[in-house]
This record gives structure tokens, sequence and C-alpha cells, in this order.
């Protein structure tokens, strides 16, 4: 399954065990619809609690308003509270993240440096247009 969003805030790794650690963070997906009989545009705001398993170093790049495209399966947690009462929760349970966006920032220093190739050598000064 793939889902894509905006992280709502940073990424918190946890420690699970001796010798392992999780990555949980969470998405909003913007969507909008018109409701029958209706010319008003809806919009909606879906949150998406995530969990990413394959590396707590992916931490560091998933920070608030990140645009991300994750790959991965949907997860029911089934617990009874307090009272007795049944509750449920989703989770993403990620096993790719591909990031889209880095969100602008005042100190993009920390942001890797993207290094743009020199196409002036490849392209032809006399262009048949």
């Amino acid at each position: 399954m793939e889902i894509s969003g905006r992280i709502t805030k940073d990424a918190v790794t946890a420690k699970v065990s001796n010798a392992r650690e999780v990555v949980n963070f969470s998405i909003a997906i913007n969507d909008s619809y018109r409701p029958k009989g209706s010319d008003e545009l809806k919009k909606i705001v879906t949150y998406i609690d995530c969990s990413y398993w394959m590396g707590s170093k992916m931490a560091q790049w998933l920070k608030k308003g990140t645009v991300v495209e994750l790959f991965g399966r949907i997860g029911l947690n089934v617990y009874n509270n307090a009272e007795g009462k049944a509750l449920g929760s989703l989770t993403f349970h990620t096993s790719n993240i591909k990031i889209l966006v880095f969100p602008k920032t005042e100190n993009s220093s920390s942001l890797p440096a993207v290094q743009k190739k020199n196409t002036d050598q490849d392209t032809p000064d006399d262009l048949p247009f």
C-alpha cells in the first residue's frame, strides 16, 4: 500500500528492546470532496500514525513539514482501557520511505546539498529551432 502526506511533528525514536528501535511519526493527508447537490468544496484532513522499523537513523530526516511517500501496510491495535471499554487505533507500518519535499527552514545547512549538473556542455549552441 502507498500513502503520501506531510509529517506533523519531528519523528521520535523509541527503544523497544536491547537491539530493536522503532521510529514513530505521524502524517497529515489533505483531501477534498464536493457533497452531492452542493457546489461547496469540503476539505478534510486525515492524520495517520506511522512506524518505521528498518533503521533509527531515518528519524533525522523525518522533520515536521517534510512531504513523504510511504510504502507499507496498515496494522490494527485493539485494547481495553481502564474502564474495560474496547478501543482501537490504526498504524501504518512503513517498509520504505521516499522523501519528496524537505520543509523550508531558516537554517537549511542541515539538509543535504544537491549538486546541479552543468548541462552547458551537453547542449549544442546551434539548435535547429
